[in-house]
């Protein structure tokens, strides 16, 4: 039986054709019953291909098809993919996806569709690619109180923070590599500003606490204004930077979400992590600290989730599987990140740095100063203590009438 589609033959796309008809044999056997790719539905042409008597171009031949049961779209983006998977779930067809942005932006929405019509919307490639997190999160680990989710969500980023870390490259330097190498866009706004980590983080704090974080409601920095002077430090101090995205409750029924660099401890794990390889720590209360690992991206990685869901939908075509968060309109459930505590680190810049530490310390009270190898004179850099946010800005404010800050990132 041909009862399965996709949508998009991109690198994604086509690495799910790939995986899935070169493992369909066993993958028939896991499901217990017949199963094949019926169609291929993209825009573009593909003469040649190995594929092309299932490639179309009409994605309502999918719709109206009654044999198609599962549907993996795998296009990308808000829009077509929005109007696309809403459709096919009013139809009762099962969705699968590795779309992000969709299910950080509209999944709640799309769950309920799912609920009204007994079928299901499944989306484990859309955080880690290829590392198992959304069933984790939804079965092993349903037990526990999530205290804290926090990772390194998005490849690229990581990637250009070792070579400044591990070679010295500054950052448009080790940008343009990760550009030639194919890790970036020729547009890298949603890695290197952390757009993309952040949708991961939403969809993540979703599924761990119930109700939909919007990624409108996450503070997000990237790593472009990060220096080798920062890096120098932190490394001397016993830190890595990292992009990192962290969500976790902030009391009373609310949560806190952001995505930033941070300087993470040589103690943590997420702090050997480098070049392309992402990793997602998990607090719980019953199981304390747990760390999923891998590339997060690439092309059979991903399709590897994607087929994962494939079959999960198959196995279940009659009944739903409860993976899913309600929406959230109360604009407050998200904490505004300023008014939650952290520790960071400082650089300024001043004629005579050292004689601005009687100064920083009556704003700031215990502060622990860091060096650098040829530290100039005019430069001062320290760690504050754990204080709100607001405060410590509020502390910086009144710093910079007698210092340049150059840099702030939080610590982790």
């Amino acid at each position: 039986m041909r009862n399965i589609a996709i949508i998009g033959y991109g690198v994604v796309g086509s690495g799910t054709v790939e995986l899935f008809e070169k493992n369909r044999e066993e993958i028939t056997r896991k499901i217990g019953r017949d199963c094949d790719i019926k169609y291929i539905c993209d825009l573009r042409d593909f003469p040649g291909d190995k594929y092309e008597d299932r490639l179309i171009k009409d994605f309502n031949i999918i719709l109206n098809d009654d044999e198609i049961e599962v549907v993996a779209e795998v296009v990308g983006g808000a829009t077509f993919a929005y109007d696309y998977t809403k459709k096919l779930l009013e139809r009762g067809k099962s969705v699968v996806t590795s779309n992000k942005e969709l299910v950080a932006t509209h999944g709640a929405e799309l769950f309920r569709i799912a609920k009204e019509h007994e079928c299901n919307y499944l989306f484990e490639a859309s955080v880690g690619g290829g590392i198992p997190i959304i069933r984790p999160l939804n079965k092993c680990l349903a037990g526990n109180s999530i205290l804290q989710i926090s990772g390194i969500l998005n490849g690229t980023t990581n990637f250009i923070l070792t070579k400044m870390i591990r070679e010295q490259m500054d950052f448009d330097s080790a940008l343009k590599m990760a550009q030639e190498l194919g890790y970036a866009e020729a547009d890298p706004t949603a890695d290197v500003e952390g757009h993309d980590a952040c949708r991961k983080i939403c969809i993540l704090g979703s599924l761990a606490y119930g109700k939909h974080i919007y990624p409108e409601q996450v503070h997000c920095s990237g790593i472009s204004r990060i220096t080798l002077d920062d890096v120098e430090y932190a490394e001397n101090a016993g830190y890595s930077i990292k992009l990192i995205g962290t969500v976790k409750p902030a009391g009373k029924g609310k949560v806190s979400a952001i995505v930033c660099p941070r300087l993470v401890s040589r103690s943590s794990l997420l702090s050997s992590v480098d070049d392309v390889y992402n990793a997602i720590t998990v607090t719980g209360d019953g199981v304390g600290d747990v760390m999923f690992y891998g590339k997060g991206a690439g092309k059979l990685p991903t399709a590897s989730a994607v087929v994962g869901d494939i079959i999960d939908c198959l196995k279940h075509r009659d009944r739903r599987i409860m993976i899913d968060w309600e929406d959230c309109t109360d604009k407050s459930y998200v904490v505004p990140y300023k008014q939650i505590e952290n520790s960071m680190y400082v650089r300024i810049r001043a004629n005579d740095a050292e004689q601005l530490k009687p100064v920083i310390e009556e704003l700031f009270g215990k502060v622990v100063y860091l060096e650098r190898s040829d530290r100039p004179d005019s430069e001062l850099a320290f760690f504050t203590p754990v204080m709100v946010e607001a405060d410590i800005d509020s502390s910086l404010t009144k710093l910079s009438e007698k210092a340049e800050i150059a840099s702030k990132i939080r610590l982790l």
